[in-house]
């Protein structure tokens, strides 16, 4: 089956296409501001790389967040243009998943993210990736609090700064790792592919006020 993954949740376009276990191409390049403009032609370019048109894949994996708002929108853009156009299977993940089941380690796994203000977005997974704590956004020190009640070493994976010690471990995905393990995830209907931002965007909250 050839796949393709799209995760733009971050100031990183990290982006794959697969056939099973093997990646025919990919690419993991931080882009920042540009990222609206740069994501789109450089999966055409992973197409190419590939040697595939974008008729030839069988499934997208995109995912829906939690992580920058713009971002995520952009890859499900793509991911939606994809699959709508082109009658292409497509399922979500969340941005926390990805980084758990791509670490190496038997540890228990705390992907975070940075929400700013003293909020993070995270979760807390098994060994076998099992959820502890469902992703969510949460404030650091209650983070803390649930990090404690763990009795099994642990890792931190996140590429944000946070004003505390922890020791994290950097996120590089396993594209390979992450597609085997989702391939089989239901499809969803393209229309219904939406981002799960885990909180209310400023706007939103503006309103409330």
């Amino acid at each position: 089956m050839k796949i393709l993954y799209i995760d733009t949740s971050s100031n990183y376009l990290y982006s794959a296409i697969a056939e099973d276990k093997t990646i025919l191409a990919e690419v993991k390049e931080e882009f920042g501001q540009s990222l609206s403009e740069e994501a789109l032609p450089k999966i055409v370019t992973l197409f190419e790389q590939a040697n595939l048109n974008p008729k030839d894949i069988q499934k997208i994996i995109v995912v829906d967040g939690p992580g920058s708002f713009t971002g995520i929108r952009i890859g499900i853009t793509i991911a939606k243009v994809y699959a709508w156009s082109l009658n292409i299977p497509i399922t979500t993940i969340k941005s926390l998943e990805a980084m758990a089941i791509s670490s190496d380690n038997k540890k228990i796994h705390i992907p975070m993210i940075n929400a700013r203000r003293g909020y993070v977005y995270a979760a807390i997974y098994g060994a076998e990736n099992e959820v502890i704590l469902k992703p969510q956004h949460i404030e650091l020190k209650e983070l803390q609090k649930e990090v404690e009640k763990l009795v099994q070493d642990y890792e931190f994976i996140s590429n944000d700064e946070f004003d505390t010690e922890f020791i994290k471990e950097a996120y590089s995905p396993n594209f390979s790792k992450i597609i085997m393990h989702y391939k089989d995830r239901e499809n969803i209907n393209p229309h219904a592919v939406n981002p799960e931002y885990l909180k209310l965007t400023e706007a939103e909250e503006s309103r409330l006020w």
